[in-house]
């Protein structure tokens, strides 16, 4: 059924709910009444029995008059006599006849009810034994089951009216539930389809607060989303060719200089020196952007971390980076704590963090860590100038830089670094100088 329209689906789901209740409801009265149906044909028995000796009657009103009438109707009657037999002729068999009358002399109660199977039909009789005119009579009076199968097909079939009434009246409001309901989510299906087709400049509006409002709120979303990271994605385009495009012609006009004999710096050694510095710029600009595509890569994939020292790759990084700024005095506070995550990531990511401290600070960088329940903060701090606050919220997106920058892609990595890890970044401007401040969850921790 998943195949089919979802209108259709629910249609069926109401209407199958309706017949399997109906039918549960048929199967308990027929179960728990049947006694009571049982109980009914021994009572009209036995007041037919009255019947034949009594003018009670003549004391019910004319409704219940008429209807012991039809129900009296129904009822046959033998009248035993000792010695005697049969009086009343019968169409019963003579076996069972005889079976009766043995019965009837051998009953010692007033009345007594029974039932027997004749030729695959049930019957019920009752013997009432007396005396009329001072001779001991038995009645036998009985009646086939065919009175209490006919109240069972009345009822049934009343029931299937009942059913098909039912049937017919829910499906009006079940339509309009279907309808009500897949009316929205054919919208959704075109709208969907539109922003498939990047056609997803129109807004996705449903009024409502149920599941499919929550559906639409979520499309909705992923339509903004998608429209800020197509933004990006052009916004990234310009900026890598404009980045791209400064060394290439750098080293173009160059080379071409040189190739007619002239040296815009003065000699072959350093033009020659500019095109080497030009493409060292090119081939990070060039890393950092494959670098940036293959954590996008990470993100899809199972992760594969390891433990390490998170104090021991910082001392690392450190100890690589100070030749870069020898004039710079860099003090630590570290703590041996041990966290699960890709270590070269980690890697990168501090060393880009210690690059942009150094490119800010004037004469002294600290890298100290602090540890929480469930965290370990590393805190690099810089005595250098302030952020911009125009630039500190937009930070650690792609190609945003400082005064100081160069591509704009360093602080993008660390946060995606972050991000892959379920930590975070964030840059304050302290009292006296800036801090970065990284958030590394621990999820196995070792301290010595």
């Amino acid at each position: 059924m998943k195949n089919k329209p979802l209108a259709i689906q629910i249609w069926t789901v109401f209407a199958g709910i309706t017949l399997l209740f109906s039918l549960l409801i048929a199967l308990f009265i027929f179960v728990t009444l049947r006694s009571f149906f049982m109980e009914e044909t021994y009572r009209i028995i036995e007041n037919a029995q009255m019947n034949q000796f009594t003018d009670d009657m003549l004391e019910q009103t004319p409704i219940e008059q008429d209807r012991s009438r039809q129900s009296i109707r129904s009822v046959n009657h033998l009248v035993f006599l000792p010695d005697v037999g049969v009086i009343d002729d019968s169409t019963l068999p003579p076996r069972f006849v005889k079976k009766l009358y043995k019965e009837a002399m051998q009953q010692q109660e007033t009345s007594k009810r029974y039932t027997k199977e004749i030729q695959g039909e049930r019957i019920y009789y009752v013997i009432r034994k007396g005396t009329i005119l001072g001779k001991e009579v038995a009645l036998v009076s009985y009646m086939w089951d065919s009175y209490l199968n006919d109240l069972v097909r009345t009822l049934f079939g009343r029931l299937v009216f009942v059913i098909v009434i039912a049937l017919l009246v829910i499906s009006f409001p079940a339509a309009w539930l279907a309808k009500y309901l897949t009316r929205p989510l054919r919208q959704m299906d075109e709208h969907v389809k539109r922003i498939a087709e990047k056609d997803w400049h129109e807004p996705l509006i449903q009024d409502r607060h149920d599941e499919i409002g929550g559906l639409a709120r979520s499309i909705e979303k992923m339509r903004m989303k998608l429209i800020q990271q197509d933004e990006a994605q052009k916004s990234m385009l310009q900026h890598i060719s404009h980045e791209l495009k400064t060394p290439v012609m750098v080293i173009r006009s160059y080379a071409e200089s040189i190739e007619d004999g002239v040296f815009p710096k003065g000699s072959l050694e350093g033009s020659v020196s500019v095109i080497k510095e030009e493409a060292v710029r090119l081939e990070k600009r060039i890393k950092d952007l494959l670098y940036l595509t293959k954590l996008d890569y990470y993100a899809t994939q199972k992760p594969k971390y390891e433990a390490f020292s998170v104090a021991s790759l910082l001392e690392e990084v450190i100890e690589r980076m100070k030749p870069h700024r020898p004039d710079l005095r860099i003090t630590t506070q570290l703590q041996n704590i041990t966290v699960v995550g890709d270590r070269e990531q980690w890697k990168i990511a501090f060393e880009n963090l210690v690059d942009n401290q150094m490119r800010y600070a004037r004469t002294h960088i600290q890298v100290r860590m602090e540890t929480t329940a469930n965290n370990v903060v590393v805190q690099f701090w810089n005595d250098g100038p302030p952020i911009e606050e125009h630039l500190r919220t937009h930070l650690f997106q792609t190609f945003q830089t400082g005064k100081k920058g160069k591509f704009g892609l360093g602080l993008a990595i660390v946060k995606r670094i972050a991000e892959l890890h379920n930590g975070n970044v964030r840059a304050v401007n302290e009292e006296k100088g800036v801090s970065f401040y990284v958030q590394l969850p621990i999820k196995q921790v070792r301290g010595d």
